[in-house]
């Protein structure tokens, strides 16, 4: 069985992010994509724009020197330009490290992303990490 192609699509984005290949991610989002960071840490908020979606992903490699490690769980679309994802984030700051669950609600519009809702298990130990 085939896979959906807005699942490939997703794949394709997480190989990009796992490699540091900004230009790979930005060919996969529209200019005005939004990623949505839950909580209230220095990560946190609605970054609006390709410009900023891809400094955000860049600000986590700095944040963490370059120790973040995402492993891909599973991919599922609806079929109506929707999928979601589920990973395990590994990094660490300094002394302190996190390894927690994560999922991703991309919409997805003319084969491109063009919103990321991201959500974990615990916002609070996240905030603390990215504080």
């Amino acid at each position: 069985m085939a896979e959906h192609p807005d699942c490939a699509l997703v794949r394709r984005g997480y190989v990009a992010f796992g490699e540091g290949d900004m230009e790979t991610l930005a060919s996969l989002m529209t200019a005005d994509v939004v990623h949505h960071v839950p909580g209230n840490s220095q990560i946190s908020g609605h970054h609006k724009g390709r410009d900023a979606v891809l400094q955000l992903y860049r600000r986590l490699g700095e944040l963490t020197n370059g120790t973040m490690q995402v492993q891909l769980e599973a991919v599922l679309a609806d079929g109506r330009g929707h999928v979601m994802s589920f990973h395990t984030t590994r990094a660490d700051r300094g002394d302190h490290g996190i390894e927690i669950r994560e999922g991703l609600f991309f919409t997805i519009v003319g084969g491109k992303i063009t919103d990321i809702d991201e959500c974990n298990e615990d916002i609070d130990e996240a905030d603390r990490f990215w504080a």
